[in-house]
């Protein structure tokens, strides 16, 4: 009690706080963007709990990935080399999570471009599982959560610190994940462009799996202008509709 009162007392430990909270929520938009768009494949009535049991997850495996920081410090050590490249657990586990991105992003946007295809889609066809979509966000869950971990890690070497940041990250992504994936369902362009954002985070992770390091302001700075592109065709649109409204 008296170290985290001390700790409470060091102003380098609140920004460390804040800078760290900034960085788990922004890391978690990914992690929430996935589970909303596969949430919206469920029935009506599960969405909800798919949600709740999904971001639930995300808050037990970060908090037990704290709990084995020293273990999680040895995934950045080599342990296998790939022509010429030498990857750490951490690695390998970051470029399977981008295949998996990838190769789920490219399938679903084959279905909506092809919507008379219904075979082997991966998220959406329409009796996809309440059990395979848990286990669906819990793999997607289990990649962002080290991702989460490390970058923590290498942020702080206060447990206390890293802790806070999660659990207020996590609560965010709670707090967001019925908005957001209302707000998915409810516009199907958002869709096609939160497939590409998804293309996006999966090839990132490949790269950075590969030791590419992607400066992660350029890759959320291009889906905010993407973001912002699709809100003004959303406004112009919405106009258009108003106008043509009042004409009747």
């Amino acid at each position: 009690m008296q170290d985290i009162i001390a700790l409470m007392q060091q102003p380098e430990a609140w920004i460390a706080l804040a800078t760290l909270m900034v960085m788990e929520i922004v890391l978690g938009i990914d992690n929430l963007l996935f589970i909303s768009i596969l949430s919206n494949k469920l029935p009506a009535g599960q969405r909800e709990k798919a949600r709740k049991i999904g971001i639930s997850l995300a808050l037990i495996l970060r908090l037990g990935l704290l709990a084995t920081v020293a273990w999680i410090v040895q995934l950045t050590q080599p342990v296998v080399t790939i022509l010429g490249n030498e990857l750490s657990w951490k690695d390998m586990i970051l470029i399977a999570g981008g295949l998996f991105l990838v190769w789920k992003a490219t399938k679903e946007i084959h279905h909506h471009v092809d919507p008379t295809d219904h075979e082997d889609t991966m998220i959406g066809v329409a009796g996809v599982t309440f059990g395979g979509a848990i286990v669906q966000i819990l793999i997607l869950d289990l990649v962002f959560s080290i991702d989460s971990i490390i970058t923590a890690v290498g942020m702080t070497p206060h447990i206390e610190i890293m802790v806070v940041s999660v659990v207020v990250a996590v609560t965010v992504m709670l707090l967001a994940a019925n908005p957001l994936a209302n707000f998915i369902g409810q516009n199907p362009t958002i869709v096609m462009l939160a497939l590409s954002f998804l293309l996006l985070i999966g090839t990132t992770l490949i790269a950075e799996g590969f030791g590419v390091h992607v400066p992660k302001g350029y890759v959320y700075a291009a889906m905010a202008f993407s973001a912002t592109v699709e809100g003004l065709n959303m406004w112009a649109r919405n106009a258009r509709l108003r106008k043509k409204a009042a004409e009747h």
